[in-house]
C-alpha cells in the first residue's frame, strides 16, 4: 500500500513539473517536455533586430545631409550628375508630374560633329612613261586619271601613284605582251585602268578589278566599270557679236574632242566631260581574256569593250553588264591608235 502511495505522489510530482517549467532553464535541460516554450535567447534576438530596424529608420529621416555628398564642399573639378527639366508635357499617365526631368549620369558629354573634315587626297602621279615617249602619245592624263580615281574602290583611291604596266607606244602592239607584263601582279589586291584611243582621237577605257590573264570563263567583280572622256572645246562667239563692242569674254562650249589638249594634259579638270558606266547587276560577265582577244562586259552577243590580239581593232556596244553606250564615236567598230594599262596599289 505504501508502494502505491509513493507511486501516486511521484506521478503527481512529474505532472506538476511538466506544467510549470523553470523559466531560466533551456529546452535541453528538460528532456521530458512535450511542447517547449519561447526561450530567453529568441526573445533577445527578436528585440535586437526590432531596435536595429527602428533605429535605422529614425536616423534615415532625422539625420542631416552628409557633408561629403554635398555639392558645395565638392572639389571644383568634380562634375556631378544633373537633371534636365521636363518640358511639362504629360503623356496621359501622369509621368510628367512624377518626374522632375531626365537624369543624366555624371561626366556626360553631348556628341557634336567634328569640325575636322576628311583630309584631301594627294594629287596623282603617273609613273612609268619613257623619256622617248612623246607627250601627245600619252593617253591617260592627270585630269582624266582624277576622274577615274573618284570611282575606284576606297582602298585604292587613297593611292597617289599609278604605275604604267603596258603601253602600245613603248612595248609594241601585242596582247600577249600585255598579259606577260601583268603576270607579276597575280595574287595581289590591285586594280587596273585600261585606256584606249581610237582613230578619231576619242579616249575611253575600263577599270579592271582583277589581273588580265587568259582564262576559260568570265572572272572579276562588280567593281569593274567602263568610262569615256572628252574635252569641252570653246566655241567662237556668234557672228552677230563679232563686230559688236559688247562682245562678252565668256565663250560657248561643245563636246567636240580636242585631241592635242587631252594628250598634253593641259586641260582644266572642269572642261572634261567624263562619263562612267558602273556594274548594272544583270549578269556577271565582267572580264573574259583569251589568246585572241580581251573583253570587258557582255550580254546578248555584245561586248562593252573588246580588243583583238594585235591591238589594231576594237568593238564597243551596249552590253547588259554595264548598260553602257558605245564608247567610241566611230560606231560599234573602231580602229585602235593607242592602248595603256595602269596598275593601282602595287
Amino acid at each position: 500500500m505504501s508502494f502505491y502511495t509513493s507511486s501516486s505522489s511521484q506521478k503527481t510530482h512529474n505532472l506538476n513539473t511538466r506544467q510549470s517549467p523553470d523559466p531560466d532553464s533551456s529546452p535541453a535541460s528538460s528532456p521530458g517536455a512535450i511542447t517547449p516554450t519561447t526561450s530567453h535567447t529568441e526573445t533577445a534576438g527578436s528585440s535586437y533586430f526590432s531596435n536595429l530596424l527602428w533605429g535605422g529608420l529614425f536616423r534615415r529621416f532625422t539625420s542631416e545631409p552628409s557633408p561629403s555628398l554635398s555639392t558645395e564642399n565638392s572639389p571644383p573639378t568634380l562634375r556631378h550628375a544633373h537633371t534636365y527639366q521636363s518640358d511639362g508635357e504629360d503623356d496621359g499617365m501622369n509621368l510628367g508630374k512624377s518626374m522632375d526631368g531626365i537624369y543624366t549620369p555624371p561626366h556626360f558629354h553631348r556628341r557634336v560633329p567634328s569640325p575636322m573634315g576628311l583630309p584631301q587626297l594627294e594629287p596623282l602621279q603617273l609613273l612609268g612613261f619613257s623619256a622617248r615617249t612623246r607627250t601627245e602619245s600619252r593617253l591617260l592624263t592627270p585630269a582624266i586619271a582624277e576622274e577615274v580615281r573618284n570611282l575606284v574602290p576606297t582602298r585604292l583611291s587613297i593611292v597617289d601613284e599609278w604605275n604604267l604596266v603596258y603601253s602600245l607606244d613603248q612595248d609594241g602592239a601585242s596582247l600577249a605582251t600585255l598579259y606577260d607584263k601583268c603576270d607579276r601582279y597575280r595574287g595581289k589586291r590591285v586594280g587596273f585602268v585600261l585606256a584606249v584611243r581610237d582613230t578619231e582621237g576619242g579616249i575611253f577605257g575600263a577599270y579592271l578589278s582583277d589581273v588580265p590573264h587568259i582564262a576559260p570563263n568570265y572572272f572579276g567583280t562588280g567593281e569593274c566599270f567602263l568610262w569615256r572622256a572628252s574635252v569641252q572645246a570653246p566655241l567662237p562667239p556668234p557672228p552677230s557679236l563679232i563686230d559688236s563692242e559688247d562682245t562678252p569674254d565668256v565663250g560657248r562650249s561643245t563636246t567636240i574632242r580636242a585631241e592635242q589638249n587631252v594628250a598634253s594634259g593641259q586641260v582644266n579638270a572642269h572642261s572634261i566631260r567624263f562619263k562612267a558606266f558602273p556594274y548594272s547587276g544583270v549578269n556577271e560577265y565582267y572580264m573574259l581574256c583569251g589568246q585572241q582577244f580581251l573583253s570587258v562586259g557582255a550580254g546578248d552577243g555584245r561586248f562593252g569593250l573588246w580588243l583583238d590580239s594585235g591591238l589594231e581593232k576594237g568593238v564597243s556596244s551596249t552590253c547588259q553588264t554595264f548598260g553602257n553606250e558605245p564608247l567610241s564615236d566611230e560606231g560599234e567598230k573602231f580602229g585602235v591608235l593607242g592602248v595603256e594599262l595602269w596598275v593601282i596599289g602595287a
